[in-house]
């Protein structure tokens, strides 16, 4: 990947969408600008769980705004990630083709230990080094999660399905504060946390973090109105936590409260995050947690810092995976160097250089991750790879690119049928096609002289030119291509054996 002078991150988060955008000195990120609009994706999902009509809107307006000041800046110095709300919107596929086309990038959504990942990147980075196991709990607007984790690396990761957007929708819908609905509410929130309780309880860290803008507003508000015993606004304290929780009962009404350092697009919200945040102080044995500026944006920032250094965290994944799937290495390199060599020749013509380099690499990680389904069983090995690489939780990947190595993988053996509407992207025809070929001519898993091939591909033709002599020594290969035409054929492609 290419280095960048200056990076942007996008965080679509449920509550907020945050803009960041960062200039790179000698591998460090140093902040140039930021922007914040409150958007309240997880406010606007209605009963059949669909993005309503005014939450959309309001999204696409703040992107259209989001888009001009990323005006000019190249499509890899920019990422995007969608987290909760457009993990569980059953439109979200429609409404990301319209905030892609306002935005002017494309967008990726992430999944939870991912979106947990980032988020302890970004707080790693934004910590004075030290030797203690960390806890960190972010709670977003719908979705929280909690990470351990030790210097700048995490090892436990949750994202569990409660926010403060939609945990205050659920419990104090009409803004009423009753000691029966905070009751729930935090039992709620308990129930929930007490599925990760064995493994992040305080027995496992030393000091606790929250990050982002539920806990960062809990601070504000405990230190500057003297709930509990504070001594900044950089800490939250469970006797703090408990005053607070008094106050609002007290008061009864969100309308009614008026409160230092409670802003008033965080007063609907702010008694579902402080529910969940007092929940998470008595499962996990929490007295203080000092608040940090790191978040998700500034992990997407470093993950994205790393990419273009050759430190990308997806490379790290498919190496642990071929580790635990017990891949067989020098065939997955034999299979990489000549799917690789193909997929180049297929791309030639495609005028975006960085699209080709992206294809390219997923082409390589899928050359090397496509019998992890053999672990599995070796009957239709090819779909349990398929699956595996779809669902698992591989830190650095999106969702989309899983899926979209998921269905490479699946391409690779057998019919072509199941992955018709696949292969009617130019992009993925010419990695399936490379990676198709790569296997079949080294089934004998071995090293073999392979002659001169040239791919080609003209209208909706492949050209496969390859000596006949070579063919003849090689009848079982010349079989296999033959049975190559006969698949192809069957999705209305002509492919082809040229005599060299």
């Amino acid at each position: 990947m290419r280095e960048y002078s200056t990076l942007a991150a996008v965080d679509l988060g449920s509550n907020s969408f945050h803009l960041q955008v960062a200039r790179v000195v000698d591998k460090q990120l140093y902040p140039l600008d930021s922007l914040k609009e409150m958007i309240r994706l997880a406010g606007g999902i209605t009963a059949d769980k669909k993005l309503d009509e005014s939450s959309q809107e309001r999204a696409l307006d703040c992107l259209k705004r989001f888009g001009e000041r990323l005006r000019g800046f190249p499509t890899h110095a920019v990422r995007v990630v969608g987290t909760n709300s457009l993990r569980v919107a059953k439109n979200a596929a429609a409404f990301l083709r319209k905030a892609e086309g306002a935005l002017g990038f494309p967008i990726e959504i992430i999944a939870g230990h991912e979106e947990a990942r980032l988020i302890y990147l970004g707080v790693a980075h934004a910590l004075p080094a030290s030797d203690n196991n960390r806890l960190v709990i972010d709670i977003g607007g719908g979705s929280t999660e909690f990470i351990i984790g030790h210097q700048l690396n995490p090892y436990k990761l949750e994202s569990l399905y409660m926010g403060c957007v939609s945990h205050s929708l659920h419990h104090f819908s009409d803004g009423k504060l009753t000691k029966s609905n905070m009751k729930r509410a935090e039992l709620a929130a308990q129930t929930e946390i007490q599925s990760i309780k064995a493994d992040f309880s305080s027995r496992h860290w030393q000091e606790a973090y929250g990050s982002s803008g539920t806990a960062r507003a809990l601070g504000r508000i405990l230190m500057l109105n003297q709930f509990g015993d504070s001594l900044s606004t950089e800490e939250i304290t469970l006797k703090g936590l408990e005053q607070f929780r008094e106050y609002l009962l007290k008061v009864g009404d969100l309308k009614k409260v008026n409160l230092e350092g409670l802003h008033s697009d965080r007063t609907p919200v702010i008694a579902g995050g402080l529910a969940i945040m007092s929940a998470a102080f008595t499962e996990l044995g929490i007295d203080r947690m000092y608040l940090t500026t790191g978040a998700l944006r500034q992990g997407v920032l470093y993950d994205l810092l790393g990419r273009s250094y050759n430190d990308d965290m997806r490379e790290v994944s498919v190496k642990q995976f071929m580790q635990r799937y017990l891949i067989d290495t020098a065939q997955a390199n034999r299979i990489e160097l000549l799917a690789s060599e193909l997929g180049k020749q297929l791309l030639s013509d495609f005028s975006d250089e960085e699209e080709v380099e992206d294809a390219l690499q997923l082409l390589s990680w899928a050359a090397r991750l496509h019998e992890v389904g053999i672990s599995v069983a070796h009957s239709s090995y090819h779909k349990h790879s398929s699956y595996i690489l779809g669902n698992a939780d591989m830190p650095g990947f999106s969702n989309m690119e899983q899926a979209q190595l998921s269905e490479l993988v699946l391409s690779h053996q057998g019919s072509l049928t199941k992955v018709s509407e696949f292969l009617t992207n130019p992009i993925n025809l010419a990695q399936s096609i490379a990676l198709r070929l790569a296997t079949l001519f080294y089934r004998s898993r071995m090293n073999i002289e392979l002659p001169q091939i040239k791919l080609e591909i003209k209208g909706h033709q492949c050209r496969l030119i390859i000596s006949q002599v070579w063919l003849d020594q090689n009848p079982l290969t010349e079989t296999l291509l033959q049975a190559e035409i006969d698949a192809w054929k069957k999705v209305d492609w002509d492919f082809r054996i040229i005599s060299a």
